[in-house]
This record gives C-alpha cells, sequence and structure tokens, in this order.
C-alpha cells in the first residue's frame, strides 16, 4: 500500500473509564466525530493517546477501533491510520505485531525506553521494529532517538521506512536530514513537523520542504485546527497569524505552565466540550481549575474568532 498524507494529522486521545479502564466506545464516538473534518491521518496509541500509560493488550484495542471506525465511516477509503511502537524494544515489537493484527497501516516508531546508545543502535532500533511486520514505519526524531543526516539516508534507503517526524525543532539539523534524504532518490518520503502545539512554528517547517504536521489541537477543537490549515494552504498569512495570535500563542502559554500538558489540555478541552475521555494517566496530571478555566477562554476566543470569519466569508458570497 502506498501511503500518501494529505491534510491535518489527526491523534485521538485515548479516553478512560471513571474505573481507569480505555473506554472503547468513547473512543469510537471521539474518532468518528472528527472524520467529517478530513484529517489527513489518524494516529491512535501515540503521544497524545497516552502510549506510554497502555499495556499492550490496551493499545491492540485502541488501534483496532480506531481502524473499524474509519472504515467504516469515513469518505476516503485511503485514509491511513498508523499506530505507535516504541519503548523497550520487547514491548515495541509486539506493539508493532498487535497493530498489524488490529488492521493498521503503518508504524510511528517512538523513542526506546530511557538508555540512549550511539547511533548505530537507534538505527538498529528502527530496523528491528521494521522487519517485526510488513508494516511501513515513519521514524520519530526525538528524545532518545535523535537520528544524524547519514542515519536518516541510510534508513531511507529501506522502502519500508517512508516518513521523519521530527520533535526536536532544531531547524538546521532538520533541514540537513531533509537534504540527506532527498539525496538518496526517495521521491515518496514524507516529511511531518511532530512539534508540540506545531502550527506555531509550521511556518519555519514549511521552508524547510516540510509541509505535513501533526494537530492535538485537531481532536480538541477541530473547527479552529481546520481554520489555520485552511488558511495555511492558502496561504492567507494574515488570517493564519491571527488564529496564532488568538488561539495557539495563549494555548502555548498555558501548555508550558506544567510538563505533559501538551496531552493533559487536550483531554481537559475535549471535557469541556462535552466528551467525557477522563483524566489522563500517570505520571501526567490534569490541569487545575484554574488552568482549565483558562484553557476553556482560549477556546472560545478561538471559535469566537473563527466563528467571525466564517460569517464574514458568509456575507461576501450572498
Amino acid at each position: 500500500m502506498t501511503i500518501r498524507f494529505e491534510g491535518i494529522l489527526f491523534f485521538p486521545v485515548t479516553p478512560f473509564t471513571p474505573a481507569g479502564g480505555v473506554d472503547l466506545d468513547l473512543l469510537a464516538e471521539h474518532v468518528s466525530s472528527r472524520l467529517p473534518f478530513s484529517p489527513g491521518g489518524v494516529f491512535p496509541a501515540c503521544g497524545t493517546g497516552e502510549i506510554h500509560a497502555l499495556s499492550v493488550n490496551e493499545a491492540a484495542d485502541v488501534v483496532r477501533t480506531t481502524v473499524e471506525v474509519v472504515r467504516r465511516e469515513s469518505a476516503d477509503s485511503s485514509l491511513p491510520v498508523v499506530a505507535g511502537a516504541g519503548g523497550p524494544l520487547g514491548v515495541a515489537l509486539e506493539l508493532a505485531r498487535a497493530a498489524a493484527d488490529a488492521g493498521a497501516d503503518a508504524l510511528l516508531v517512538l523513542p526506546p525506553y530511557l538508555v540512549t546508545g550511539p547511533i548505530a543502535g537507534t538505527v538498529a532500533y528502527v530496523e528491528a521494529i521494521a522487519a517485526a511486520t510488513d508494516l511501513p514505519v515513519i521514524v520519530y526524531h526525538r528524545g532518545s532517538a535523535v537520528f544524524t543526516p547519514a542515519a536518516m539516508a541510510h534508513l531511507a534507503r529501506n522502502p519500508k521506512v517512508i516518513g521523519f517526524k521530527d520533535g526536536m525543532g532544531d531547524i538546521g539539523a532538520a533541514q540537513e536530514i531533509a537534504l540527506s534524504v532527498r539525496e538518496t532518490g526517495r521521491e515518496d518520503f514524507q516529511f511531518f513537523n511532530g512539534l508540540l502545539t506545531a502550527e506555531l512554528t509550521q511556518g519555519a517547517y514549511r521552508a524547510l520542504g516540510m509541509p505535513l504536521y501533526s494537530s492535538a489541537a485537531f481532536a480538541m477543537a477541530p473547527e479552529i485546527a481546520v481554520a489555520h490549515y485552511d488558511a495555511y494552504t492558502a496561504g492567507d498569512e494574515e488570517r493564519r497569524l491571527a488564529l496564532l495570535d488568538v488561539f495557539y500563542r495563549p494555548l502555548v502559554r498555558l501548555r508550558d505552565q506544567t510538563p505533559g500538558f501538551g496531552v493533559s489540555l487536550i483531554k481537559a478541552g475535549l471535557r469541556l466540550g462535552g466528551l467525557a475521555v477522563g483524566s489522563v494517566r500517570p505520571p501526567l496530571v490534569d490541569p487545575t481549575p484554574t488552568q482549565t478555566d483558562e484553557l476553556a477562554a482560549i477556546l472560545a476566543a478561538g471559535t469566537a474568532f473563527v466563528s467571525a470569519g466564517s460569517a464574514v466569508l458568509e456575507t461576501a458570497r450572498s
């Protein structure tokens, strides 16, 4: 299967019941409710989905449920579902095989657990996961998995390695990696901005030749995320930058108050919107009531801005 991503990359949360288990019915509702906004790919059981806190069986159930919803309800029959696989190598291999059995189209290779080896070892880690199934893999450049241009050129010669997601934010290194991969002749290789709240940095990543980005905000506020994406793809910099000022910059300031809020705020935003996705699992923590109120104000401001823009467009059309 040739996988092409066109649109916002959607990273669903993993809902939990009050008793602490995975709520698969609510997950199905969450995924289903975002499909009408035309995501370019769905990435269950990854960072926003708290893969660090899931068992292999739970992750497999999350992926299987997501695949079932996407195959049943998506208007785009080619919409890819990409599952996370990472952590200790043995667990990563189990996650990869479970994702393949659950019907995923590809894997996002997350960093190994805690230890940091030489670059040859990091490459071998990716290659071991790629060899575990028939699924293609995307490399996540973050944490303990930091790749050099030469390492990525080596991996790009493996046809099963189809993408690179940058979570480091080193613009120079990202540019070197993109150029090195292109020198291998791979025309199908895809590059992603995977920084937290990637909308804030995507203008710079587009200039590097990395037009795709992941959006945790899409899971929480798809109307706002799509408004940004539409402005971004249309080259409407005035509207895009205004959205950054009204919504994304305040969201990032709140996110940076507490480690792990890149996930916690998304779940809190969903709860504010009426979807009872539950709390985050440890070691993450939920926002305080004061922080939740601040998030509600940020969401209200973003929604009002998008609604006002839509009203202006409708008036102009009529």
